[in-house]
C-alpha cells in the first residue's frame, strides 16, 4: 500500500466526524452530526438558531439556522468582519446579536454611558487577533460597535 493510499484510508475514517450537514438536512441529522447545541434561539420566521460555542477562548462561533420546517438553512462560522458589518447600530437588540453571533467571550460595563459591552474574540479580516465590542444601552439596543486588538494575544496588555 502506498503512503498516499494509507493516508487517504486513515482520513476517510475521520470524514464523518468533520462533515457538516448539508442544507435541507432535518434537525435530527444536524444534531446527530454536530452534537447538542450550546444554546438555541427562536427566530422571527418560526425557525431557530443553534449555537455551537467557540467563545470564550476561541476565535470562532458556529451557528446553524433551522427553518420553520425543521430543516437546516445554513451552518457557518459567524464571527467575521463581514458579519459584524451587518449589525445595525441603534436598531439591533441583544436578541438580534444572540441570534447572529451567540453568547460573547466577555461581558463588561462602560460606566460613563452606563453601557453593557459584549466582547467577541475573532480574526479580523481572517488575520488579526481582535475583539469586537458591542455596546448596549439600558434598553438593550446596540449603540456602538468598536473593535481592537485582543488583549489575550497582544503583548502590550501583558504585565511585565
Amino acid at each position: 500500500m502506498t503512503l498516499a493510499a494509507a493516508l487517504a484510508l486513515s482520513l476517510s475514517a475521520c470524514a464523518p466526524l468533520f462533515r457538516q450537514p448539508p442544507p435541507g438536512a432535518p434537525l435530527a441529522e444536524v444534531t446527530a452530526r454536530l452534537g447538542k447545541p450550546d444554546a438555541a434561539y427562536p427566530d422571527a420566521d418560526g425557525g431557530q438558531v443553534l449555537e455551537y460555542r467557540g467563545q470564550p477562548m476561541g476565535q470562532f462561533q458556529h451557528m446553524a439556522r433551522i427553518g420553520p420546517d425543521g430543516r437546516l438553512i445554513s451552518y457557518e462560522q459567524v464571527l467575521t468582519s463581514e458579519n459584524f458589518a451587518r449589525v445595525k447600530v441603534d436598531k439591533w437588540t441583544k436578541d438580534d446579536i444572540l441570534r447572529n453571533f451567540g453568547r460573547p467571550a466577555e461581558i463588561s460595563r462602560v460606566a460613563f454611558h452606563n453601557y453593557e459591552v459584549w466582547s467577541y474574540r475573532y480574526k479580523e479580516a481572517g488575520v488579526w487577533n481582535s475583539m469586537m465590542n458591542v455596546h448596549f444601552d439600558q434598553q438593550g439596543v446596540v449603540r456602538q460597535m468598536l473593535n481592537g486588538p485582543d488583549p489575550m494575544y497582544d503583548d502590550r496588555f501583558r504585565r511585565r
